[in-house]
Parts: C-alpha cells; structure tokens; sequence
C-alpha cells in the first residue's frame, strides 16, 4: 500500500512536470500619446516624420509578429495635446454615442488595457466619461476615489485578465495577469476646476502596497503596474508626483509601464539612477519602460516565464524601447500605417479646416528660439492677450483699482520634445493653429492677488531655470539647467527687473528654500519706481499656476479673485479677433519689451543650446551669438561677452 502511494505519487509528478512549460510573453505600452494619433504637425500645417501613432502601428504590429504571446497596454495623456483634442472637445463636441477620434484607431489595435493619464481630465469629467464609453477595452485607475463617497473608487481600480500563452511545443497555457494604474496626485491642483468636490486622490504608493497583495490574493499571477508618473533621482515623498522609484519597491509588483515624463527608459539617461540596470532594463530588479511621448518610440518588456512550480514565475525580462526615427541619421524607421488616416480622415480634415481660419495679421515673427534666455515675442503676445482680459474683468470690481500684472511661460522650447520643438510663425496672417502652437494647453484664466513681495518671490523661483554663473570661473559656462521645466520659467509682464545669475537659485524644484540670502531678482521696479514690498498687484497667470503647479512659493486657491471660465488660448484668439478690428490692417506687433534680462557677468560667456532655426532671428538679438551649428538641429549660443 505504501509503495502504491509512492507509485501514484511519482506518477502525478511526472504529470505535472510534462505540463510544466517555460514560455515568452511580450508586453508593449504606448504612451503620453497626447492625440498626435497621425503623423502631421498642426501648429506648422505639414506632415511630420518624427512621430505620431500612426507610425508606432508599425512597431506594433512587427512586435506582435515576432511574439508568439503579447499584450498591449497604453499609459494616458491621449486624449488632449494638440488641436484635433480640442476639436473633439471644444469645437466639435463628441456627443453621446459616437465614438472619440482615437478609440476609432486604438479599438482597431485591440489593446488589452489602459490607463488615465492626468491630461485625460483636462476637459472634465462629463466630457472623458462619455469619451470612455466609446474604448473597446478596460480602463484602470486605483488611486482616484469618489469625493461624494471615500471610500469608492472612481474608476475601476484594477483588473485580472485571463490570458492564454503558447509555448515553443504550440502548447497552450492559462495565466492570469492583473493590471493596476495611477494618476498623479496632482491632478488636484492642475483641473482643481474639473475636480474639486468630485474626486480624491492618494497616494500612487499607498495605493499600490494595499491593492498588489489584493490582486495576488485574487488570483492574478503576474502584475503589470501602470503608473501615469515619471521616475526621479532622489528622495520620493508621500503623493508623489513622480512615484515610480519607491513603486518599484512594492512587492509583488513584475512590470511597470511609465510615462508622463515624456522621457525614454531604458536609456543611458537613467544609468547612474538608484538601483537601474539599464541593460537590463530593470529598476530594483523590476522590468519597466517608458517610451518616450507622441508615439515617437514603442515601450516592449519581454519576459521568460516558468511554471514548473506550480505557479508562473518570471525567470528573466528584457525591456527595450524602438524608435519611429532615427534621430542622429535625421530618417525615418517606421512607415505610417494607413489604418489611422482610414480610421479618422474626416475628423482630421475638420481639424485642418479650423486650424487654418484666420484670426490677425503679425507685423513681425513670432520665434520660441531665445524665450528662456530672453524676453520673447511669443511670451509675449499671450502676457499681452492676458492683460487686456483681466483688464476687462476688474472694471468695476473691487479690484479695479490694482495694476494688472501678467505672467506666462514658454512651451515649444526643444529639448525632450526635439529641436524642432518651437514655436516659428512668420510675419503674416494668424490662424487658430497658431493659437495653439502659442499655447499649446487648454489651461484656463486665472488671477491672483498678490503683493509686492509674493511677485518678487515668484520670480526668484522661476529665475532656478538658471545654473549660478562664477564670476572667476571658466570664459564660458551654461546658463540653462534642461531639468527645470520650460512651462516654470515664468517671465511677469509690467514690471521691469533683471537677473543675477552670480547667486545661487534661493528656491529648489520643490519651492523650498534652498539658499535664503539669495536674491537673483535685482532692480525690480513698477512704473519705474522700486516695487513696494506690500503693494498690491493683480497677476494673470492659468489655473496651473494659481492652484499650485510647480511648487511656487505664495501660489495656491486662496489668492485667485478671478476664476475665469476661458482658456487662456481662447483668451489670445479674442484678443488678436479685437486687435484686427481696431487697427489698420487688423495688424498685431508681438515685439517684445524688454522688460526683464539677464546681467552679464564680465568675462563669461553664458552658454546655452537652441534649435539653429533661431540662427536666422539673431539680428534682433544683439546680446547673443552663435557659437556653433551643430548640425542636428540644434545650436550653441552664448550671451555675454
């Protein structure tokens, strides 16, 4: 009787070891799409190469084929970015039973799964859950809960989708891979419009740490984290923007597909980060990707999975990103797949058609090229636009009989985003496409009031855009740090100052102090007078900004007096449609005047890089000089000496 069991005992085993199977999965993750579903450029009016989901289809579809097991998944910032969004949006509204522009294309790729992005509420929740109904696939969000209702969450938080992966035999195996996304905290502050009194967010890690356990616990055998967050260097606290770092540290959790950063992982940007193998394209030890932004690259983790223990175990993972273009032989790497003009011809042309209509005429250009080491012609314009707005607003509030001040950033400013990323409208007429390349988000109008002190604190904190100059140190230094945002680097219209670069930045990242006696604003005046440390100033500034965006120290709800209802771009369309009607010719000036600069350090030239189409506008820039073109689009400029 003892042997029998021992018997049926090495019998079973052998069973269980024939069905026992090593297989290859493959996932793929596209993100911060941003509705640049086609290859083409609406700000310029021309088809565009260097990317659009259009061409990832490509990467798609030869991934696919060459993995017998594969999933899809997408990260979010779809649905809003350029001017189709708006169309579908603003213009055009998608209405109850049609199908938004890009589910058209992405039902047709039979993703497995998504998730929210922060941009998705951009244009409110009514508009993204009627948007929502129309995808073919689920979506997943965890971190996002009902303000009505704590304790429900908003969306579905994760889901278990049953898979079956064949191996090298053409033997079937069932798995179940659970699925969880976030959406940074932030969203909070950025859509406070859209979201306040209707939703919650925690924290992206918190989340994860109670809901990966659940999904195990539930059945799910491998675990895909979807995080709408990017991946920083140092110390990651509680609600976190980019919390990916410490989420990599959550048990349980086998990939995570990123984003939001519109960087690229694996990359050797990321190889002296904690804890990377950017060979391997792991971080502590788990496979992750980001692709970049606009579908220029497709993210792909593949993984060696076992299940002779009973359970899949993954033996090893390779994450890897391919990209639509080759950025150093300036060609293309993936063909434009047909399937999307096919999908959403009709709503592209409707695109094109509102894009193209005429709204001024510019006696001048209009050029991004020099907007972080110079005043600008395109900042400009849009602190012009706002001004007169909030002009208009005050009369006949209480708040009449302060001095309205504007503040605005640029956008298109290369770097990440490449560099042709800028914004170049030559002299002529302005049509709403060049609204949108001036302002490329849907923010809204708001102003604040502050005093004269809170304004120059603003600007001490935009002035971190800069590395410190040394005065003794070498004949030529750079100017810009490339990791502060371009959208931070407020410049403030109706006042004058200039910048010391000579001290350090008194403010970090964060808006904490960081060098107290710090004092890069120097000689900041109002009508010509040092400015009154208590006077009170209205500022202009987006819904971004005024609800906390970028940590600026004194920003936040409670000093915005006007909440307007209009988009910042909408704001500049009126404003030029009232400039066209009031002078000869309908013409606008976009000059700009020169109210702020940067000192000069003796004996430094400050160094920084721009796209080399500024090389043609630097007659209007006595100040800088072309050091060198470097031949991919870019250029080295200096200001100084």
């Amino acid at each position: 009787m003892h042997k029998a069991w021992i018997a049926a005992g090495l019998a079973l085993a052998w069973v269980g070891a024939a069905q026992a199977a090593e297989v290859k999965l493959r996932i793929l993750e596209t993100t911060d799409v941003h509705m640049n579903l086609l290859s083409y450029d609406y700000y310029q009016d021309k088809p565009t190469d260097q990317y659009g989901l259009a061409r990832t289809i490509s990467l798609i579809k030869a991934a696919r084929a060459e993995a017998p097991n594969s999933l899809l998944f997408d990260n979010g910032d779809l649905l809003q970015g350029n001017p189709l969004g708006d169309l579908v949006a603003k213009v055009r509204p998608l209405q109850d039973g049609q199908i938004h522009p890009a589910y058209k294309v992405m039902n047709q790729l039979a993703y497995d799964a998504a998730n929210l992005g922060n941009h998705e509420f951009n244009y409110g929740l009514p508009f993204l859950q009627r948007a929502l109904k129309g995808a073919n696939f689920p979506y997943v969000n965890a971190n996002i809960y009902r303000a009505d209702a704590p304790d429900q969450h908003a969306f579905t938080p994760y889901i278990l989708l049953k898979r079956e992966l064949v191996d090298a035999d053409g033997k079937k195996h069932p798995i179940t891979i659970g699925v969880i996304g976030f959406a940074p905290p932030q969203i909070l502050q950025w859509d406070k419009a859209n979201l306040e009194g209707k939703v919650l967010v925690r924290d992206i890690v918190a989340t994860a740490q109670k809901y990966v356990p659940e999904m195990r616990a539930k059945g799910a055998q491998l675990v895909v984290a979807i995080p709408h967050s990017g991946f920083e260097k140092g110390e990651v606290g509680m609600l976190a923007e980019n919390a990916v770092s410490k989420l990599a540290e959550v048990p349980g959790i086998d990939a995570i597909l990123f984003g939001h950063a519109h960087a690229e992982f694996p990359s050797p940007a990321f190889a002296s980060y904690p804890k990377v193998d950017a060979a391997r394209g792991t971080i502590n030890g788990v496979a992750a990707v980001m692709p970049g932004r606009w579908g220029d690259h497709l993210g792909v983790v593949d993984f060696r999975l076992d299940n002779a223990s009973g359970s899949w175990k993954v033996l090893s993972s390779q994450s890897s990103i391919r990209p639509i273009f080759d950025r150093a032989a300036k060609q293309s790497l993936a063909a434009a797949d047909p399937l999307v003009e096919q999908a959403i011809g009709a709503e592209h042309a409707q695109t094109l058609d509102y894009v193209r209509n005429k709204v001024a005429f510019s006696s001048a250009p209009i050029y991004s090229y020099f907007a972080q080491v110079s005043d600008d012609p395109s900042v400009q314009i849009v602190s012009n636009a706002q001004t007169a707005y909030v002009k208009r607003a005050m009369q006949g509030t209480d708040y009449e009989k302060y001095p309205v001040l504007s503040a605005a950033a640029p956008f298109k400013s290369g770097g990440r985003q490449g560099w042709a990323y800028y914004t170049d409208i030559p002299a002529g007429p302005l049509a709403i496409k060049h609204m949108a390349d001036l302002y490329i988000y849907p923010n809204t109008l708001k102003a604040m009031l502050l005093t004269g002190a809170e304004v120059q604190e603003w600007l001490e904190m935009s002035a971190g855009q800069f590395r410190q100059i040394a005065p003794q140190g070498p004949a030529q230094q750079p100017l810009v740090n490339d990791a502060f945002p371009s959208y931070n680097f407020d410049t403030i219209d109706g006042v004058a100052y200039e910048l010391d670069l000579t001290q350090p930045a008194k403010y970090d990242a964060k808006g904490a102090v960081a060098a107290a006696g710090a004092n890069r604003v120097k000689n900041l005046r109002f009508a010509g007078q040092p400015i009154d440390p208590a006077a009170k100033f209205i500022v202009a500034t987006n819904n971004y900004r005024a609800f906390g965006g970028g940590n600026f120290p004194a920003l936040n709800a409670s000093k915005v007096v006007l909440d307007a209802p209009d988009e910042n771009r909408q704001v500049l369309v009126e404003y030029l449609a009232l400039v066209n009607t009031l002078t000869p010719g309908g013409q606008v000036n976009p000059t700009a005047d020169g109210n702020w600069k940067i000192r000069p350090v003796p004996g430094v030239r400050m160094a920084f890089t721009s796209g080399s189409g500024g090389i043609r506008y630097l007659a209007n820039h006595p100040g800088i000089k072309l050091e060198k073109d470097n031949g991919d689009g870019s250029a080295l400029y200096t200001l100084g000496e």
